[in-house]
């Protein structure tokens, strides 16, 4: 078959659009045997470890087949067989290594019949040599082959493609899901041990732990910004006199000690309109600001600016009117 320009075009999209950092690429021409052009036959030790690079597109291209090779009497059946069974021991070598395992395609580039059942006639495919094992529906070769065919979760996906001088082939993609062979053994007490549940265990409690870390501090995140979202309520209570008041404090919003012209809503306090100070609630934190020294305090402290603690109900008072005996009383709803 010759290999053209449009396979070669159709390979590199593959290439490009499908591999991933780290996964690798054999190479195998097959057939009357499989990979006749290579004296080792060792093949899946051999590969191309695609890395995301330019060149490595290009190194995985230079290892097909250019022009004409000579290659005749394909035993596809051998060839199937020998693939598929192949890369499920790769995934169970990385399994056995408890390393994880990998979804695995086999990129077909053949006029030759995939996925057939046992047995294969010359009217069906007339390259497979006379004396193939695969000839003969009942052979061990054919029964093996169509084992892995039925053990694997394979999906297949086709596109015929016709080269400058009017021949045809298929262009064939071949994925098979991550899987692995279960091995079990007898334990004492009629129980089995199962090499897949500690597997399993051991490739996803770090995945899973990562999972509930990240619900757990997305939950956090999301009570944060609802404890935001939400306004507090705020019970002013300055005694017979004066009675109490109600207040809603939104995050960002301050309520106002004293009566300012102009001021929304301001908390009145007696000894004119001017302002003593505010409350302001930032995030979840409460600040008493004081803009007149002296006129307000806070745990009989002296400063402008104060954390207020929020757990309790806090007391705000008036030093400077008549001897300390109005004082405010609040109590802080979230």
């Amino acid at each position: 078959m010759d290999f053209d320009n449009q396979g070669r075009i159709r390979l590199k999209q593959i290439i490009e659009s499908s591999l991933k950092n780290g996964d690798h690429v054999y190479v195998i021409p097959f057939a009357s045997d499989v990979n006749p052009l290579s004296e080792n036959q060792n093949l899946f030790s051999n590969y191309v470890k695609f890395q995301g690079q330019p060149e490595d597109v290009e190194k995985i291209l230079n290892l097909f087949p250019k022009g004409e090779t000579g290659l005749e009497n394909t035993d596809i059946q051998r060839a199937e067989s020998f693939v598929y069974r192949g890369l499920a021991e790769q995934n169970q070598c990385r399994f056995n290594e408890n390393q994880p395992i990998k979804p695995q395609s086999a990129v077909w580039i053949t006029d030759a019949p995939l996925l057939t059942k046992p047995g294969i006639k010359s009217s069906v495919w007339v390259e497979t040599p006379a004396e193939s094992p695969f000839r003969q529906k009942d052979s061990f070769e054919s029964r093996e082959r169509q084992q892995w065919i039925e053990s694997l979760p394979i999906s297949k996906n086709s596109q015929t493609i016709t080269t400058h001088n009017n021949k045809t082939y298929n262009l064939t993609v071949v994925d098979i899901l991550p899987t692995v062979q279960e091995f079990c053994t007898p334990a004492p007490g009629g129980q089995k041990i199962c090499s897949v549940n500690s597997y399993i265990f051991n490739q996803l409690w770090f995945p899973v732990f990562l999972f509930i870390c990240s619900g757990v501090s997305l939950g956090i995140v999301a009570i944060y910004w609802f404890s935001l979202r939400r306004p507090w309520r705020l019970r002013i209570d300055m005694g017979e006199e004066y009675g109490s008041e109600a207040r809603q404090l939104k995050n960002g919003e301050r309520l106002y000690l004293g009566g300012d012209r102009g001021r929304p809503r301001p908390i009145e306090l007696p000894g004119g309109d001017e302002s003593r100070g505010y409350l302001e609630r930032k995030g979840n934190k409460l600040i008493l600001t004081i803009t007149r020294q002296g006129t307000l305090s806070y745990n009989n402290k002296t400063s402008n600016s104060f954390r207020i603690d929020t757990t309790n109900r806090f007391t705000i008072k008036l030093p400077d009117y008549e001897d300390n005996s109005l004082k405010l009383s609040i109590t802080v709803k979230k």
